[in-house]
Formats: C-alpha cells, sequence, structure tokens
C-alpha cells in the first residue's frame, strides 16, 4: 500500500506533472459530508486517505464556485467564491493545505469561455440596455431581419440548438440577442475586452496565492470570437473558424503562463482542447503556453488494436515537437463509463451518437475496462481516472427522466439521455442506498438516484476482494509508482499479431489482447501484473499484462 512517507513532498519536485496520476472530483457525487445528499468539500477532506492510498498525485476538482447549476457548475456566478451546496472557502483553503499533507496537488476548473447569466455582470448588461459599456464584455448583437426577430449567426451549439437567445426590454418587447455557445444560461465573454482578462489573470492570482497546483481550463479553445460574427466558411483554414482555436488565443494562454510561472513550484495549466488537427492541437502546448491538454482521440477510440495504435502514435508525434508529455483518460463527468462504454457493439464514443437503450454486455465491458486501465497506465505522460472508474461503475441508464438535470438530454428534445448517467453519487459502504456516500442515518436522498444492486461496488466490499476493479486500480497505480521507467518517457512498439497491442517502457513491457484468440507473450523474466488471469501461460482475449523484460527493451527514462 502507497503511503505519504513514501511520496516526494509537492513542492520539491518541479516536473511532479508530467507523469502524475490526476484524479478528477466531481464534487457533487463524491461524498456528502453534512448529509443533505449532495457531496461537499467535507466529504471530499474526509476521504483524502482514500485517495491518497490509491495512489493518485493530484486531484483535479470540477467547479466548486457559485452556481445557479444549469450545467452542472460550469455556469459560474463567481469565481471566488464556493457554492454553499459544497461549503465555503475556509474549507476549500483547509482542504487544499490537507491534501498536500497527503503527497496530493489539487487542480481546479476555470472556465473562462462563459459565465453564469446570473453573474453581476450580466446582470448589469441586461439592465444598462443596448449601446451600454456593460454590454461589450459579451456579445449582444441586434437581430436580423425587419423586426430583427432573426438571430444574428446560425452558429450551432455544442450542446445542440441555437447559440442566441434574445433578450426581453424591461416594456415586454423584445430586445437585442446575446451570444452563448452553451446553454441561454452561459452567455459567452467578449475576449477582446480588457476588463475580461484583467478579470481571470486576477482569478488566477487569487487561487494560486492560496495553493493550487494547477488550473484545468474549461473549453479552451473557444475563448476568441471573429469580431465581424461571419457565419461559418465553407472551407475554413488554420485558424479561420469564427470560434474555435483562433489564431489570437495564444497571447491569452502565453499571459496566463506567465503568471503561474511567477509563482514557488510548478503550477500547471491544463487545457480542455477539442482539435482533430494535431499540429494545431501542439500549438497550445509550447513552453510559454500550459504544461499539458487532454487528450481526447484515445477516449474516443473503439476497442480495436489498429485503431489504438494509431492514436498512440498519433497523439506522441504531435506531443514531440513541442516537449510535452501526453495525457490518458478513459472518462470523465461527460462521457459514458468504460465499463457501460466497452460492452457495446461500438465501443467508440461520440457525443452526437447517444442514444436511450444501447444493448451492453457489462460483463464484456468490465474484462476490457480492466485492460484499458492497465494499457494508459503503462503509455508515456500523465494519468487521469474519473472517479468511479477505479471500482468499475457502469454508467447507470435507467435513471427517472424527471430526475435529468443535464442540458444536453433537454436541448436534444429527449433524443440524447445526457451525461447524468456518468455523474450519480459514488458507493462507499453498506448494503443500500445512499452506500455510506451520506453520513449514517441520513433522511436525505441523494441528488441523483444510486442502483439497488451496487452493494457489490462500494469501497468497502471491493477493498476486501483481491480480485476487484479497487485492488486492480489500487496495484496498478502502486507499480505504476515503482517502476521508474513507467509515466513520462519514451516508448519501443513490439512486434505483435494485427490484434494485439505491444510495447516496451525500458524494462516493463505491457501487452493487451484484443482478438478473439489467446496470445502468446514476449519473452519475460517475470509476470509483474495482469488484468486477468492467464491461461495456460497465454493471455485470454481483453487482458492485459505487464511484463518484466528478458532483456531489456528501449531506453529506461
Amino acid at each position: 500500500m502507497t503511503t505519504t512517507s513514501s511520496r516526494p513532498q509537492p513542492a520539491t519536485d518541479p516536473t511532479w506533472w508530467r507523469g502524475a496520476v490526476i484524479y478528477q472530483v466531481y464534487p457533487r457525487s463524491f461524498a456528502d459530508g453534512n448529509g443533505d445528499g449532495t457531496g461537499d468539500l467535507a466529504g471530499l477532506r474526509a476521504r483524502l486517505p482514500y485517495l491518497r492510498d490509491l495512489g493518485v498525485d493530484a486531484i483535479w476538482v470540477t467547479p466548486w464556485y457559485v452556481s445557479p447549476l444549469a450545467d452542472g457548475g460550469y455556469d459560474v456566478a463567481d469565481y471566488r467564491a464556493i457554492d454553499p451546496a459544497f461549503g465555503t472557502l475556509e474549507e476549500a483553503e483547509a482542504l487544499i493545505a490537507e491534501a498536500l499533507e497527503h503527497g496530493i496537488r489539487t487542480i481546479i476548473d476555470i472556465v473562462p469561455n462563459h459565465v453564469s447569466d446570473q453573474h453581476v455582470w450580466f446582470r448589469a448588461a441586461l439592465a444598462a440596455g443596448p449601446g451600454s459599456p456593460e454590454r461589450e464584455r459579451f456579445w449582444f448583437r441586434p437581430g436580423k431581419g425587419d423586426a430583427g426577430e432573426q438571430m444574428p449567426t446560425q452558429w450551432v451549439s455544442d450542446f445542440q440548438g441555437s447559440t442566441w437567445t434574445r433578450t426581453t426590454e424591461p416594456d415586454g418587447t423584445p430586445g437585442e440577442w446575446y451570444l452563448h455557445l452553451f446553454a441561454p444560461a452561459q452567455p459567452d465573454l467578449n475576449w477582446s475586452h480588457p476588463d475580461v482578462r484583467a478579470e481571470f489573470e486576477d482569478v488566477l492570482r487569487f487561487w494560486f496565492d492560496r495553493g493550487v497546483g494547477g488550473i484545468r481550463i474549461d473549453s479552451a479553445a473557444l475563448l476568441i470570437k471573429d469580431a465581424d460574427l461571419p457565419e461559418y466558411p465553407q472551407d475554413a483554414g488554420p485558424g479561420e473558424h469564427p470560434h474555435v482555436d483562433r489564431d489570437e488565443i495564444h497571447d491569452v494562454y502565453r499571459t496566463w503562463r506567465a503568471i503561474a510561472d511567477g509563482y514557488p513550484g510548478t503550477r500547471v495549466l491544463v487545457g480542455e482542447v477539442w482539435l482533430a488537427d494535431r499540429a494545431r492541437f501542439a500549438r497550445y502546448l509550447r513552453p510559454d503556453e500550459m504544461h499539458t491538454a487532454f487528450n481526447f482521440d484515445f477516449m474516443a477510440r473503439p476497442w480495436d488494436a489498429k485503431s489504438l495504435r494509431e492514436s498512440i502514435d498519433m497523439t506522441l508525434a504531435a506531443h514531440g515537437p513541442v516537449g510535452a508529455p501526453a495525457t490518458w483518460v478513459l472518462s470523465n463527468h461527460d462521457v459514458t463509463r468504460p465499463v457501460t462504454r466497452y460492452g457495446r457493439e461500438d465501443t467508440s464514443f461520440a457525443f452526437a451518437a447517444k442514444r436511450f437503450g444501447t444493448p451492453t454486455d457489462l460483463e464484456l465491458g468490465r474484462r476490457r475496462a480492466r485492460a484499458a486501465a492497465l494499457l494508459t497506465a503503462a503509455l508515456p505522460g500523465s494519468l487521469y481516472v474519473y472517479q468511479g472508474d477505479e471500482l468499475g461503475l457502469p454508467e447507470v441508464e435507467d435513471l427517472p427522466l424527471e430526475m435529468l438535470q443535464d442540458p444536453m438530454h433537454f436541448r436534444s428534445l429527449g433524443v440524447d439521455p445526457g451525461r447524468d448517467g456518468c455523474r450519480v453519487p459514488l458507493p462507499w459502504s453498506g448494503t443500500q442506498a445512499p452506500y455510506g456516500f451520506s453520513p449514517d442515518g441520513t433522511t436525505s436522498p441523494t441528488w441523483l438516484p444510486q442502483p439497488a444492486d451496487w452493494a457489490g461496488l462500494t469501497v468497502e466490499q471491493q477493498s476486501a476482494d483481491p480480485t476487484s476493479m479497487l485492488h486492480l486500480y489500487r496495484d496498478v497505480l502502486a507499480r505504476r509508482r515503482s517502476e521508474p521507467s513507467l509515466g513520462d518517457g519514451p516508448l519501443t512498439w513490439l512486434e505483435s499479431s494485427d490484434e494485439v497491442v505491444a510495447f516496451a517502457r525500458g524494462d516493463v513491457v505491457c501487452v493487451v489482447n484484443l482478438g478473439e484468440e489467446p496470445a502468446p507473450l514476449p519473452a519475460h523474466t517475470d509476470v509483474l501484473l495482469t488484468s486477468g488471469p492467464l491461461v495456460a501461460g497465454r493471455l485470454p482475449r481483453d487482458t492485459a499484462a505487464w511484463l518484466r523484460a528478458a532483456p531489456p527493451h528501449g531506453t529506461t527514462a
């Protein structure tokens, strides 16, 4: 078991982020400390020993700010205050300090593309009216058509539906329109305005002053808009999209990096950058911009050896020229959980493809998710683990329709089941809901209901079962920490059949069988770890192994 005594002190390791294991906390669903059915900072603080023993280097906490929760907290009303549902600013400061005592840094979410419609700036803009300085911080525009009844552009929302909402004047007449790339409750900021840039620079300093180890930047490629608000060009060249990946955006992140570098220790910037163009993606990772960015391509790939190899090669090739480490992740708070996704006929992921009632073989999905845990943990760079994946939680797909809260569900007119199914509160102990999520004796129901068949998936139950997913994750992360060649460093591909992924990290070999028939193991002196039992010395289908190579392959990092 990994303990605090074996960990380097956070302040003494300037390259910690290059090979870190980072655990994503969705605070609303992690642990409830006060018994109201909603996760909070008190619950998270009480569970820090669990995260220490799991073997993580940092936690990434999704937005904990004051918010109406129109989009799970990504509609921020105040970036310097903790939502009362989660606790207080003093509790957040205590969490950051206590986590460091366990050798765990805290990364927080900053949402710079938009704010809540309850933010003081937006409320002032609505009150001030057309042409006012207050409205210049946003994208207010008159509508097209004789009476301004048509939207200013036909831009498409990532949440489906329109990107413009019309205001109503005090006398009840229709007014200007405002831009929101996401939900109407999330008006986009105008990053050409100096107030916007100054505000977020101050927000970064506010949290760095309180000891956070890094910032995760939401929707990082969307901030800058073409001021002319043109329609989408038919054949947009690099940087020519009117609101995605504009060249001017890099000035923002150079300024942010300079702020981060002005603090002791390494304060990392992590971008949520959804871009298919890998060369454009790599621009965000130049030495004077972000430290790392999420690798969504790998997460979205199907359970197929050729496709996964292609993604790994493409990812490493994109990161190489800028010297940044790759990141590897199987899911997050937006994505169908691996146990469910890998048990389907289509094992890839795309938001547009989500539907109710998709057939799933959870036993198959669980076997593949176990193998995927070994695969991702062996790849070069940093590893992200979304809360509950270490328990093998499936997507909860039978939530009562009246309980669903995700705007993606409603804006699809009910076609998309939304993202609530991966946000159900975690099971900690006991045999019935709330499974230790809330304190004993709590009568308040959890904010989303937990399945009746989760007793076997609790932390308590899995801690006592050496074959459980939790035991596997603890073993994987402990072994990853103890092997010098894992984490950041080079990778060497090994010869294998088309249905096997095999590579060496120094003298550690990772081999994953994605085919139907058992596969032979490469030459080795020891079996370090497997996701499932070997059969007659061979690797069964949908199983992964870490081996000690004989003789060593590649170069030890």
